[in-house]
């Protein structure tokens, strides 16, 4: 899976439902925002939650979204790794195998993000 690519199909189906559904998507666009914002816990760590809630529920899509979230907000590739393992904790086989996904997105973003290309943007919500 192209993860970089995969975030800008998603990002595009988003708004698209946003503009189809816009009172539930304005008030999870909300959610997300308020949720993710800095506070007692920094962004990076609170992105890193949810790339383990993404793998522990085999979600590529939330693995692919926050692990661009975790890269952007400053977490490293090592706690990106810790938080891999986490996961493996919780979820256990299942979650081994989406903690490959996760791993092939953490490469694919670094690499996007190493480049300078347009990824580099704040993150936003859905």
């Amino acid at each position: 899976m192209d993860h970089p690519e995969r975030f800008q199909h998603q990002r595009g189906l988003l708004r698209r439902l946003g503009a189809e559904v816009p009172g539930p998507m304005a008030g999870f666009s909300r959610l997300h925002h308020d949720a993710l914002a800095d506070g007692a816990l920094a962004t990076s760590v609170k992105e890193l939650m949810a790339v383990v809630a993404g793998i522990c529920t085999h979600c590529d899509d939330c693995i692919t979204y926050h692990m661009r979230g975790a890269l952007l907000a400053g977490a490293t590739r090592e706690q990106v790794l810790e938080a891999i393992g986490v996961a493996i904790l919780m979820g256990g086989g299942p979650a081994v195998m989406y903690g490959t996904h996760a791993m092939e997105a953490l490469d694919q973003f670094e690499e996007q993000l190493a480049g300078g290309s347009s990824a580099s943007q704040p993150t936003e919500a859905p």
